[in-house]
C-alpha cells in the first residue's frame, strides 16, 4: 500500500510542530506539505531544534490546490479556517481537525460559545467528534474528524464510562482542570506578559470556557437526568500536561471498587489508558511527551461521594497523538502506530 499523502495547515503552532514531530514517525505516511502563514519559506526546525535534518518540506501558504495531492489534511488552525478548507475537500480527502470547527452538532451552539457564525454548516452533517476510545471505527464513516479539545480529552475519558452504567449523580459535578500553558497557544507567552506565566496559577474562563460546551454535549449522550456540571480551567506555571480533579456524587451502592472495576473494565482492550490503584496519586509527569492517560478513583471525606483524578499531556493525548489515533483508526493501521 503507497504511503498516504499528508498536509499539515497551522504546522508552527505548539500542537502543530508536535503533531509533525509524531508523523515523521509514522512509517505509513508522508508529509507533502506543511502551511504557515507568517513562516512561509522557513523550515520547521526554526520552530523545534530536533526537526532539523529530517528531510521535511519548506514551510507554504496553504493554497486549496493542494488538496489533489494529498490523502489527509491536518487542521490546528484559529477557529473557523478549517471550516473554509472543509469546502473544497476531494472525495478522497479526510480532515482531521485539532481545533474546534466541527466540534459541536449545533451551528447555534457554534455562534453561542466561539461568537461567530459556521462558515460550513452543510458540511457539519460529514463530520464527528471522534474522542478514539469512545468513537472507535465508526471514524470510517466520516469525512471529517473533529478531535475533542485537551481539557475534554481528560474529563470525558473518566466520566463516560461511568454515565454509561449509571453509577454517578449527575446533577452535582465539579471539575478542576489545570493545564501546562502550552494549551494557550505561542500567544499565551504576549497575553501573560504582565502575570508571571511561568511562576504562577492563574485561572480563567469560570463558566465561559469554550470546553463546557463538547463536554455538555457528549455527557448528554449517556443520561436523561438533568446535568450541572461546574468546570474550572486552570494555567499552571509548566508548558505541558494536564490534571483533572473530578469530585461526583455516588449513586445509591456504588463502591469506589466498582468505580475502578468499571473503568477497567471498559479500557481493558485500550493501549493508551491505565486505571491505577484506589487512592492512587497522579503527576503529569507520568504521562508528558506520551499519548498516555492515567486515571484513578480517589475516597472523599464525605459519605457517598468520590474524586477521579486523571492526567493527559495536552499536547499529544489532548492533541495531536489523538489525531494520529483517529488516522490510524481511519485507515486501519495498528492503533499505536506513530505513536509507540
Amino acid at each position: 500500500m503507497p504511503k498516504i499523502n499528508i498536509l499539515v495547515a497551522g504546522s508552527t503552532g505548539y500542537i502543530g510542530v508536535q503533531l509533525v514531530k509524531l508523523l515523521i514517525k509514522h512509517p505509513k505516511v508522508k508529509i507533502r506539505y506543511l502551511c504557515g502563514n507568517n513562516s512561509v519559506g522557513k523550515l520547521i526546525s526554526f520552530y523545534d531544534k530536533s526537526l532539523k535534518n529530517k528531510n521535511l518540506p519548506k514551510i507554504v501558504k496553504y493554497n486549496k490546490k493542494y488538496l489533489k495531492n494529498v490523502d489527509v489534511v491536518f487542521t490546528a488552525l484559529p477557529n473557523g479556517e478549517a471550516q473554509e478548507i472543509s469546502k473544497n475537500l476531494h472525495e478522497n480527502n479526510t480532515l482531521i481537525d485539532l481545533a474546534a470547527d466541527f466540534r459541536l452538532e449545533k451551528k447555534s451552539q457554534y455562534l453561542k460559545w466561539y461568537k461567530q457564525h459556521h462558515r460550513a454548516p452543510k458540511e457539519i452533517k460529514n463530520s464527528i467528534y471522534a474522542l478514539p476510545e469512545i468513537s472507535g471505527k465508526n471514524v470510517k464513516n466520516f469525512k471529517i474528524i473533529s478531535c475533542p479539545g485537551c481539557y475534554p480529552t481528560s474529563i470525558l475519558l473518566p466520566l463516560v464510562p461511568l454515565f454509561k452504567k449509571k453509577l454517578i449523580k449527575t446533577n452535582n459535578i465539579i471539575i478542576d482542570s489545570k493545564s501546562g500553558y502550552s494549551g494557550g497557544g505561542r500567544g499565551i507567552h504576549k497575553k501573560y506578559s504582565n502575570k508571571n506565566l511561568y511562576e504562577s496559577l492563574s485561572v480563567y474562563g469560570i463558566t465561559s470556557h469554550r470546553h463546557n460546551s463538547e463536554i455538555e454535549q457528549m455527557l448528554k449522550k449517556y443520561t436523561k437526568q438533568k446535568l450541572f456540571f461546574t468546570f474550572t480551567p486552570h494555567i499552571s506555571p509548566m508548558f505541558r500536561g494536564i490534571l483533572s480533579t473530578i469530585y461526583i456524587d455516588l449513586n445509591k451502592n456504588v463502591s469506589l471498587k466498582k468505580l475502578q472495576k468499571t473503568l477497567i473494565n471498559f479500557y481493558k482492550e485500550n493501549n493508551f489508558i491505565k486505571v491505577l490503584k484506589i487512592n492512587s496519586l497522579l503527576s503529569t509527569n507520568d504521562v508528558i511527551n506520551t499519548n498516555n492517560c492515567i486515571m484513578s478513583v480517589c475516597a472523599s471525606k464525605y459519605k457517598n461521594k468520590a474524586i477521579i483524578l486523571c492526567s493527559i499531556d495536552n499536547l499529544i493525548k489532548g492533541g495531536a497523538g489523538q489525531g494520529i489515533q483517529n488516522l490510524n483508526l481511519k485507515y486501519n493501521f495498528p492503533i499505536k502506530m506513530g505513536l509507540n
